[in-house]
């Protein structure tokens, strides 16, 4: 097996808009910083995603002066500019009706900005200073506002391995942003080798094995557009990935924790610490 190396990382500041890719990343316990610290929810408190509104996918969230300032964008419409509001007027919010706790308010000129950009009433919030919410699998960890876990890795031979399905059936081959990873890896000749790694490290981060990830209808918006484009990849994929034990879903990438802090950068090598046995999956014992 060739050197494993981080090919590219990302974090998306407002859960369900567009990514940021980066070179370097500070890595907390809840993932790479920034990461999913902001959502949009509706004006009961449930949380809105691409799953219902891919138009969010178009859509931008930019971290400004440290953390301090938000600039939002879009196609075709200015730019907002609001400073961040780490407390102050709580909200109860939720995530899909499993994790119930609060958000801070932000500015209401941002819930006007995304509301008319979305079509329908949207308010964003922010973690709490004392947020504290554990994800779930082989190692929980924990996240921010994200599905359940700190960290979305997958590796590009994986992608190739599903393109490579995708063309063959016909379709076009899929960017790696419809899976909105986190942490992407190069060198790992096998496809899916992501399900195989309990525990790796790259630059001073320690990562651990939490679950696979089971995809939803989101790989199947287009990021840039915001637009659905059709039935790939999960069509492929459910002719090979698909997963009983969770339910019988399609699986691409794993779902991680941190296990010690640190930096990441591109180009830091992967190591693999502990594999998992071959033909077993450790997070079914934690379900």
């Amino acid at each position: 097996m060739s050197v494993a190396k981080v090919a590219a990382l990302a974090y998306y500041p407002v859960k369900g808009l567009s990514g940021v890719p980066v070179e370097h990343a500070e890595v907390g316990p809840t993932g790479l910083r920034h990461d999913r610290n902001f959502m949009l929810v509706e004006p009961d408190g449930t949380f809105l995603s691409q799953r219902s509104l891919p138009a969010m996918a178009s859509l931008r969230a930019e971290i400004l002066s440290d953390g301090d300032a938000l600039r939002l964008s879009g196609p075709g419409v200015p730019d907002l500019e609001i400073r961040v509001r780490y407390d102050g007027k709580r909200r109860d919010v939720s995530l899909f009706g499993k994790w119930f706790g609060q958000g801070v308010v932000q500015d209401p000129a941002a819930d006007k900005w995304f509301t008319e950009r979305l079509g329908k009433p949207a308010a964003l919030v922010r973690v709490t200073p004392e947020h504290e919410r554990p994800g779930w699998g082989v190692h929980q960890g924990q996240t921010g506002f994200g599905d359940a876990h700190a960290l979305m890795i997958t590796s590009l031979s994986s992608l190739d391995g599903l393109n490579a399905r995708v063309v063959e059936r016909g379709g076009d081959a899929i960017p790696m942003n419809r899976f909105r990873p986190n942490v992407v890896v190069a060198g790992w000749s096998e496809p899916h080798t992501e399900d195989k790694v309990l525990r790796m490290s790259a630059g001073s981060v320690e990562i651990g094995y939490s679950a696979r990830s089971i995809r939803c209808a989101v790989p199947t918006v287009d990021q840039a557009t915001g637009e659905k484009r059709g039935p790939e990849p999960t069509r492929t994929l459910a002719s090979y990935r698909r997963q009983p034990d969770y339910g019988g879903g399609v699986s691409f990438g794993m779902k991680a924790a941190v296990l010690a802090e640190g930096t990441l950068h591109v180009g830091d090598e992967i190591l693999v610490h502990e594999w998992i046995p071959a033909g077993t999956d450790p997070a079914q014992t934690e379900r």
